[in-house]
């Protein structure tokens, strides 16, 4: 689900957006005006919020991109083997998540846990 559409010149670094359908966050944008009767250019660094995979390319300022709702929420852990077994702490729905690289010997059953619902795709973010 599209939270709402923003024009390339009114993003700023923090902004999530759609890419090529993959959610990104805005690392870095650079707006260039051009000539007399030209169009701004913006040159734009995102990195994608679950793949980590960085994308660099150029849009017309005009160009519009949409901005994907990103639920932030707060779970409990339940059980650890190849997959993280999460509770939900406000619908108690239970559900299985990839453990992150860099949360692989901190986060412990009963631990609580800041996960992100991103256009359907859960991942967890930080231990709390």
């Amino acid at each position: 689900m599209v939270l709402k559409i923003i024009n390339a010149t009114e993003i700023k670094v923090g902004t999530s957006i759609i890419v090529d359908g993959v959610p990104c966050t805005v690392k870095s944008i650079d707006i260039s005006k051009t000539g007399k009767h030209g169009h701004a250019k913006c040159r734009i660094e995102a990195v994608g919020i679950i793949t980590k995979q960085k994308k660099v390319f150029v849009a017309p300022g005009h160009e519009r991109f949409e901005v994907p709702l990103v639920e932030k929420r707060k779970a409990q852990v339940l059980s650890i083997k190849e997959n993280v077994n999460l509770m939900d702490l406000e619908s108690f729905e239970s559900f299985d998540v990839p453990c992150p690289e860099e949360l692989k010997g901190k986060i412990e059953e009963n631990s609580t846990v800041e996960y992100w619902d991103v256009e359907g795709e859960k991942i967890i973010k930080r231990k709390l």
